[in-house]
């Protein structure tokens, strides 16, 4: 079994960071190699189940994540099944407007002749997808901040400029 974890510091509320991650529509747009999430439930307190396709080493693997732990803006545990057999755990600690995620996994790579073979290759792409998707969620936030009080600071244009 291998295993990855990685942390970020966003500036951004604890709150919103665990919202945005744990509607797993969002996914696609911060994971490189996840390719489709589908067939989302979500229930209030963050939890979520949804299918997934990701490519890795350029071959499609379907599965389902369930979250099998919560607890709203400090901690989520999402077991995959099927695909890419996996546990997912997202931590998040803020503190004055900075959040601190941790994902940690502990996966099995699919299939005996990718685990053999090219093992040591993919995990070690494993970890910079890793490092990209938590790069691109602290982008995503920051950015998300700075346009809403860009937004705020911004005057409107009169009705009357366009005529």
């Amino acid at each position: 079994m291998a295993k990855i974890s990685k942390s970020v510091s966003i500036h951004a509320p604890v709150s919103q960071v665990f919202e945005f991650v744990t509607h797993a529509e969002h996914l696609p747009e911060i994971w490189p190699s996840m390719v489709e999430v589908s067939n989302v439930q979500r229930k209030p307190d963050g939890a979520h189940s949804f299918n997934w396709v990701y490519k890795m080493a350029g071959i499609h693997f379907k599965g389902h994540a369930e979250t099998v732990e919560v607890e709203q803006n400090r901690r989520a545990v999402v077991k995959n099944e099927k695909g890419i057999p996996s546990t997912f755990y997202w931590t998040y600690a803020g503190e004055d407007g900075v959040t601190k995620v941790t994902m940690e996994v502990e996966y099995t790579m699919p299939g005996k002749l990718l685990g053999k073979l090219a093992g040591p290759f993919l995990e070690k792409v494993n970890e910079r997808e890793a490092e990209t998707l938590l790069g691109n969620l602290k982008h995503r936030m920051e950015a998300g901040e700075a346009a809403i009080a860009g937004k705020e600071e911004q005057p409107r244009p009169s009705p009357t400029a366009h005529r």
